[in-house]
C-alpha cells in the first residue's frame, strides 16, 4: 500500500480528497486498521484509522519516526515530448528515483504534441507517495528547447558517443538532465547545448536514457 499524504493535526492525522476516496473505496481502508501515512514536514507517521469515508479518512498517530528521503542534488529531467506509455513511465519511474522535477521539451522532433498537465501531475504524485517522498516533483512545459535552457539549472545533453561520461560529471550538485525524443535531437537544438555526457556505447530508449542517467547523477552525488 502507498504512503498517502496527510494533513496533521495535533496528534491527528487527516486525509481528503481523491486520496480518501481511493483509501475508502479502492483499498478498502477499516476502522482499526493501521496504516503508513506522510507527514511533509519530514516524517512518516503510523495512524489508526477511527474514521474512514470517502471523502475524509483520519486516524490517531499512534508513533512517527523522522522521515527525509530527498535527495539534497536537484536533478531535473528535461525529456522531450514521448508519446504517452513511454513518457508516463519516465514521470513515474524517475519520480521514485528522485527526480527533483520535469519539463517537457517539445523538440523538433517530437512525435506528441500538446499537454496533458493534469494527468502528469497524477502520475507524479501516485509514484511520489508509493517512493514516500516527502515532495511531489513539478511538471512543466511542454516547452521549446531554446525556452528550458533559460531557466535550466547547468544544463547537460545526453548523447551516445559523448566524450565525458555522466558518470564523470560530479559537480555541480545541482543538473538538468536533456533527453531527447527517439529520432535524437536536431542539429540546432544539439547546438544549444554547452555540456554533452553519454551513458555508454549503447543505444538507449528515451525513456531508458532518462532513469539510467537520473539514477547515474544522483548515484555519483551518493544521493540515491
Amino acid at each position: 500500500m502507498p504512503s498517502f499524504f496527510a494533513r496533521r493535526e495535533g496528534g491527528r492525522a487527516v486525509i481528503v480528497g481523491g486520496d480518501a476516496g481511493h483509501l475508502a473505496r479502492s483499498l478498502r481502508a477499516r476502522v482499526g486498521e493501521e496504516i503508513e501515512v506522510i507527514d511533509p514536514d519530514g516524517f512518516l507517521l503510523t495512524v489508526r484509522l477511527d474514521r474512514v469515508s470517502p471523502e475524509r479518512v483520519e486516524g490517531d498517530v499512534v508513533s512517527e519516526r523522522v522521515h527525509q528521503p530527498e535527495p539534497a542534488a536537484h536533478i531535473t529531467i528535461a525529456i522531450a515530448n514521448l508519446p504517452a506509455p513511454a513518457l508516463e513511465l519516465v514521470l513515474s519511474r524517475c519520480t521514485e528515483v528522485g527526480a527533483f522535477a520535469f519539463h517537457i521539451v517539445q523538440a523538433e522532433r517530437s512525435v506528441a504534441r500538446g499537454a496533458k498537465t493534469e494527468r502528469w501531475s497524477t502520475i507524479c504524485r501516485e509514484a511520489a507517495m508509493l517512493a514516500r517522498r516527502l515532495k511531489v516533483p513539478a511538471v512543466l512545459g511542454p516547452t521549446p528547447l531554446d525556452e528550458v535552457l533559460k531557466s535550466a539549472a547547468h544544463p547537460v545533453m545526453l548523447v551516445r558517443g559523448a566524450g565525458t561520461d555522466l558518470a564523470d560529471l560530479t559537480e555541480p550538485r545541482d543538473l538538468t538532465l536533456l533527453v531527447g525524443p527517439e529520432g535524437g535531437w536536431s542539429e540546432r537544438e544539439h547546438a544549444l547545448a554547452g555540456t554533452n555526457a553519454g551513458l555508454g556505447p549503447r543505444n538507449l530508449r528515451a525513456e531508458t536514457a532518462a532513469i539510467a542517467g537520473l539514477s547515474v547523477a544522483l548515484a555519483v552525488r551518493r544521493q540515491l
